[in-house]
């Protein structure tokens, strides 16, 4: 039970708090400042109550600058990968700016909320989710080591923005990948002005609707020519673009492992590929690093994404195509081409490793929407004679 004594002219409580952890020593809890010796009483009755029910907590200056940094060290911990380590790191660092120095535990909903109101009028509406969510796994993660009892996030919203004339054209889905006449467009101008590798990459990305980062994780013994399937297990991770920085991580998901067969088109590809590759170990010799990665640098090491992006961006140029294409677009180019091919929609799912599939949900509705267009030509034409005779 807890002592009730008076400090001056003031009451104050002192009430047992546990054990130390570390020296197994009782501890004391204490609070003073009370006008009358019934409000001592009462506040030290509320503190024993919230300590046997497990809701006490300890008071704590850790601020939320302090607290981000022990969440993303356990986020690591938890098998986190690098890359998307970087990315909440990245999208915390706004909250940082603005509410770091503050006591997580003085942290209300409206000063929160304001945080997010200004930086909701600098970025869009995407990435203030990420900014949003990044900070809500702090919240969480104090929540669940006892710092906080409750994440101001609950109360707080994400402000609603509306989307500029570029935001909407990125979300129009036909945007997002080359129709089937582009893209022989853009695959003819790689096999006649590329350089070399450019035509394999393309159409590899293209015809099997690999990430460019699993793409540039391959190796050799990845591929089963025999059996004409490939092996996605890893994928190729740079932070820094510095082609000897590179990391080979796990796929984005479980799901993400993969063995899928590949068009034989590929074959006499990949097989002039690989002479060049053996004449460029014999140029080089000693200084060429052989880890048999297929896409590489001269002196073997994996080409970086950011030189795939420059290699695209040069192809481009000399096509008739407008749309803004990325190397990940031809992921979306082969959804598209599968769904044209009467493929499955759980199929596509599984062959390009999805575990969210709403991109290919758009694209299917896309697809879909044009397939019946050109149904309804081709009955028209089919018809032609026959509606000719019913209208004289």
């Amino acid at each position: 039970m807890a002592y009730i004594y008076k400090r001056g002219d003031k009451w104050a409580y002192r009430a047992y708090a546990g054990k130390d952890p570390i020296t197994k020593k009782d501890k004391q809890a204490s609070k003073s400042g009370f006008r009358t010796k019934k409000d001592a009483q009462l506040a030290a009755a509320i503190f024993e109550r919230q300590f046997h029910n497990g809701e006490f907590l300890e008071p704590s200056n850790v601020t939320f600058k302090e607290m981000s940094e022990q969440f993303l060290e356990h986020y690591l911990s938890q098998g986190a990968k690098i890359s998307s380590h970087r990315a909440r790191k990245k999208a915390l660092a706004h909250i940082i700016d603005r509410i770091g120095t503050t006591p997580i535990q003085k942290i209300t909903v409206k000063m929160y909320q304001d945080s997010i109101d200004a930086l909701a009028k600098k970025y869009s509406y995407n990435y203030m989710a990420s900014i949003h969510s990044s900070a809500n796994m702090v919240f969480k993660y104090a929540c669940d080591m006892k710092v906080i009892k409750e994440s101001p996030i609950k109360g707080a919203k994400l402000p609603k923005q509306k989307k500029t004339v570029e935001e909407l054209k990125e979300d129009n889905i036909s945007e997002k990948f080359l129709e089937k006449k582009e893209l022989e467009e853009f695959l003819l101008v790689a096999k006649n002005e590329g350089i070399e590798g450019d035509l394999l990459a393309f159409t590899l990305l293209s015809y099997t609707g690999m990430r460019v980062g699993e793409m540039l994780a391959l190796k050799w013994s990845d591929i089963d020519f025999k059996n004409h399937t490939l092996r996605i297990y890893k994928t190729y991770y740079n932070e820094s673009n510095n082609k000897k920085k590179y990391e080979i991580l796990t796929p984005k998901t479980e799901g993400s492992i993969r063995t899928i067969e590949f068009n034989p088109v590929l074959d006499g590809l990949f097989e002039e590929h690989r002479e060049f590759q053996e004449k460029n170990k014999q140029d080089y010799e000693m200084l060429y690093h052989d880890d048999e990665f297929i896409f590489t640098t001269k002196d073997g090491y994996p080409q970086t994404i950011k030189q795939i992006s420059l290699r695209l961006k040069r192809l481009l140029e000399k096509t008739s195509i407008k749309k803004n294409i990325t190397p990940h677009s031809f992921r979306h180019t082969h959804t598209s081409l599968l769904i044209e091919a009467n493929v499955h929609i759980k199929e596509i799912q599984e062959r390009l490793g999805h575990s969210d599939i709403n991109t290919t949900m758009g694209i299917y509705a896309h697809m879909t929407k044009n397939m019946k267009k050109k149904a309804s030509t081709k009955f028209g034409k089919l018809m032609n004679s026959l509606s000719e005779k019913i209208k004289s």
